[in-house]
């Protein structure tokens, strides 16, 4: 997605953006103003010098120096004065993201009624003892709920995910890769995360199937594995011993019959 597509996206939408304070306060900043989300919405992945979002985001540059120094006095921005040109200001964000409210679903969401949650889950017996298994039931039901009250809190997911993961590595870890990857499908398989699959090469990809996150919710058109996508970026940058970065390319809540992911390094 390119510049043009991001500020157009945010002006569409328009959520409400949630980052946490700095770490020696309490609370967090809600992010409402639409010039603020669309240069927010540069930031996210890029850092940019101050001419750059003038540009982009089609407004004065006195209408971005208020709205910067805003996100600044709020501590959600910082700047760097760019090495080669000590008289521009590079921009990035200095707060951690964790999560936006958008204008809940107008309707009952059908992956939340009782004769859904009835079908498949509680009357699947998901276990040897023919109980259902309520672990998947609640985990469920709370993206559900998130989902039709408008309300993403990914990066919460992703991170949490992470510290399960480095737990995690801790039991199935091993020297080699064959026993490390076998030790990693067969947890997925035994906790009822569904079945996981690898092909290494030049990069690491990675299918799952009966996804326990996303293959019963609704179909959003956005990947929604954040919970695993935490879990495999830990195990597997604690087993190669380098920082990955986990794409999500195919998801159950996008319409694909599975969800894969990419694991590239992080230069």
């Amino acid at each position: 997605m390119d510049f043009t597509d991001k500020i157009n996206e945010a002006k569409k939408q328009k959520p409400i953006q949630i980052f946490s304070k700095g770490h020696k306060e309490i609370g967090v900043n809600v992010i409402k103003s639409p010039v603020k989300l669309v240069i927010l919405s540069m930031l996210k992945d890029n850092e940019m010098e101050f001419d750059e979002i003038v540009k982009n985001t089609g407004k004065s540059k006195s209408t971005v120096s208020v709205h910067l120094k805003s996100l600044r006095k709020d501590g959600v921005i910082s700047f760097k004065f760019d090495p080669e040109d000590q008289r521009r200001k590079i921009f990035y964000i200095n707060s951690r993201f964790l999560g936006e409210i958008e204008p809940p679903e107008p309707f009952e969401l059908e992956e939340q009624k009782t004769d859904f949650l009835l079908e498949n889950i509680i009357n699947k017996n998901n276990d040897s003892s023919g109980k259902f298994n309520f672990s998947h039931l609640l985990f469920h039901t709370f993206r559900s709920t998130l989902i039709q009250e408008g309300i993403n809190i990914n990066p919460i997911l992703y991170e949490s995910g992470r510290r399960i993961g480095l737990a995690l590595y801790e039991q199935i870890k091993a020297d080699d890769v064959d026993i490390f990857i076998k030790n990693l499908q067969v947890f997925w398989e035994e906790y009822g995360l569904g079945r996981i699959e690898f092909k290494l090469g030049e990069k690491i990809e990675i299918t799952t199937y009966d996804c326990f996150e996303c293959e019963l919710l609704p179909k959003t058109g956005k990947p929604a594995c954040y919970l695993d996508s935490g879990i495999i970026e830990a195990t597997l940058s604690s087993f190669l011993k380098k920082d990955l970065k986990v794409i999500e390319t195919k998801c159950y809540t996008m319409g694909d019959s599975c969800c894969a992911f990419e694991l590239e390094p992080i230069e």
